[in-house]
């Protein structure tokens, strides 16, 4: 497995305050990684770093063997496009004064020279690409022309989905993205992140405080308390007595609020 991404002892402080600290860890292609812990741990931090809305104070951050901290806009505008995000609340990142249709074409005229292989036969077409997108989450195509407030949270979570892949990124960043839905609508998204994820060859760096979703979507899993990353291990190993005692209490946690 290639490596995809590399955060290298990484460390980013705002007003003094430690958000992360010394940080080191890496994401292989098509690998599917979690990232856990509890609000204020750092997690989201991270993923502004990677996608590099922040810069570390320390350390490097190397996405497809290019160093974050040494690239010019328009050298990190390139690489943009292969990192993709999906955040917690899928009303907000959608322009209310936009039609879906909009919303999910937008990546693919931002950057015209990809050409995704699931729409290479169709890349001529915008309304051929958005039907397609549209339909590989399970929507129908009525909704290409609707708006974001005649949808449920479900719906707009999708699309942020379908906008996500539009590209074929090699990384897709998923920054608590059932944390806003209900409970049945969340397993729902989490079957389809899985799907496409098997489908498309996609990473995951999927981050959530919920240690049962992200147990069943990654392959591995890294536990962040405070700033610092404590613990990382394969899933199969979650329940290890080698487990960092802040894992352990998370699983506890976790146990406990499913019986």
């Amino acid at each position: 497995m290639n490596t995809l991404l590399e955060v290298r002892n990484v460390s980013k402080a705002y007003k003094q305050v430690q958000a992360v600290n010394k940080v080191t860890f890496s994401i292989g292609s098509g690998e599917s990684v979690g990232l856990v812990g509890e609000s204020g741990s750092g997690k989201s931090t991270i993923a502004r770093l990677i996608l590099a809305l922040d810069q570390a104070d320390d350390g490097e951050i190397v996405l497809l063997g290019h160093p974050l901290n040494e690239l010019k806009e328009k050298q990190l505008r390139n690489l943009r496009k292969h990192v993709q995000v999906i955040f917690q609340d899928p009303h907000s990142s959608l322009n209310p004064k936009l039609p879906i249709w909009k919303s999910i074409i937008e990546p693919l005229e931002n950057f015209p020279e990809v050409t995704p292989e699931f729409l290479k036969d169709i890349r001529h077409s915008s309304r051929l690409m958005m039907e397609r997108l549209i339909d590989m989450v399970g929507l129908s195509k009525r909704v290409l022309d609707c708006y974001p407030h005649e949808l449920s949270g479900g719906q707009k979570q999708r699309v942020a989905i379908a906008r996500g892949f539009s590209l074929q990124p090699s990384l897709l960043i998923c920054d608590e993205p059932t944390a806003s839905l209900d409970v049945s609508v969340q397993a729902q998204i989490l079957n389809l992140l899985k799907e496409m994820q098997q489908t498309l060859g996609v990473a995951y760096l999927f981050i959530s405080h919920d240690l049962p979703s992200v147990h069943y979507i990654s392959n591995r899993i890294l536990v962040m308390k405070q700033g610092c990353l404590v613990d990382q291990f394969d899933v199969k190993d979650m329940f290890s007595v080698e487990r960092h005692p802040y894992t352990r209490q998370l699983v506890s946690s976790a146990m406990s609020l499913e019986y």
